[in-house]
């Protein structure tokens, strides 16, 4: 059976502040705040869809920081559907200092099986600078308590931040890794409208990655949480047309996952030196190989290739064999 999220956003509820990047209604394309009758009505219209296990995940806001009877009001809606075994959990996300016994002793009671928190960073200059309002530390002692109570931990990290680089990023990974999370979700940093980093854009004291950039990164992080063992659920942000209209700078592309392994086949090629090769490549990678609107294709003219592109199925999917003609 497949697994599906019936995915309730709460926007902006519960933050105490508004980080550099954020613009939570352009996000989710949400201007309102949940009922318990949005919840069921979204859970019964989920439901009606059959072959799935559902989960509800409480997504968008800083859920354990809402008014406390909101919180509950909205989870004991949702604990009823586990009760009666119509959806195998619940899933919320959070932020770091956000979370202590008493909150996980409320969300255990009510059916809560998976808890993100949204690291973001595990460098406090960058934390600091972006307002997120909390340190490494805070992620540190909020994951291990979340794993003491027996919840599933989801770390989400962001890349590209004001005063962030490549190499900070990688520190940041292998922090995150050393906390063992069961998944974690990767978010290049995208410039919104009536945020700080757009203020910061235009004033041209950030400089924010590009799609490549952030893709090239991503082709560095991916291997380091999978050999971990670690889950990636989530590669850059869902598309929206909010996001298209207030975007005015970042590493936003609707098929950003797709780039990114688009790079990894493109890094297979670029272990060779440039020459004349034939490439052999399975059918359904080849459009992967040439890259979102021919991209790797026309990199790897300016950088001296001259290659040829056959489609084989005896190469796997995935895999490539290059010859030198």
């Amino acid at each position: 059976m497949k697994k599906g999220n019936i995915s309730i956003f709460v926007p902006f509820a519960g933050c105490p502040q508004q980080c550099s990047f954020c613009n939570q209604k352009t996000i989710t394309g949400q201007q309102s705040q949940p009922s318990p009758e949005d919840v069921s009505s979204a859970v019964e219209t989920a439901l009606r869809r059959k072959g799935y296990e559902y989960e509800i995940a409480f997504f968008g806001g800083s859920f354990t920081a809402i008014e406390r009877e909101y919180m509950l009001s909205l989870l004991d809606t949702a604990y009823e559907y586990v009760k009666d075994g119509r959806v195998c959990g619940i899933r919320i996300s959070t932020r770091p200092d956000c979370i202590d016994d008493e909150i996980l002793t409320l969300l255990k009671e009510r059916g809560v099986t998976s808890i993100e928190l949204g690291a973001q960073s595990m460098d406090d200059e960058v934390l600091k600078a972006n307002l997120r309002g909390h340190t490494a530390r805070d992620v540190e002692n909020a994951s291990r308590l979340i794993k003491k109570y027996g919840f599933e931990l989801g770390l989400q990290m962001m890349t590209g931040l004001y005063l962030d680089t490549d190499e900070k990023a990688i520190q940041t990974a292998e922090k995150l890794i050393a906390l063992k999370p069961e998944t974690v979700r990767i978010y290049p940093t995208v410039v919104l409208k009536g945020t700080l980093l757009a203020e910061l854009y235009e004033k041209e004291i950030f400089k924010p990655q590009n799609v490549d950039d952030a893709a090239a990164l991503c082709t560095r992080l991916i291997p380091m949480f999978e050999s971990a063992g670690i889950k990636i659920i989530r590669i850059g942000l869902h598309s929206s047309e909010d996001i298209k209209k207030n975007m005015v700078a970042g590493a936003f592309h609707p098929a950003f996952g797709e780039i990114v392994q688009s790079r990894f086949m493109l890094n297979k090629v670029l272990k060779y030196p440039p020459a004349d090769y034939e490439i052999f490549v399975n059918p359904k990678s080849i459009s992967k190989l040439k890259g979102n609107q021919k991209r790797n294709v026309y990199f790897l003219m300016e950088e001296g290739y001259n290659i040829k592109y056959t489609a084989s199925d005896k190469i796997a999917v995935g895999d490539l064999k290059i010859v030198r003609r």
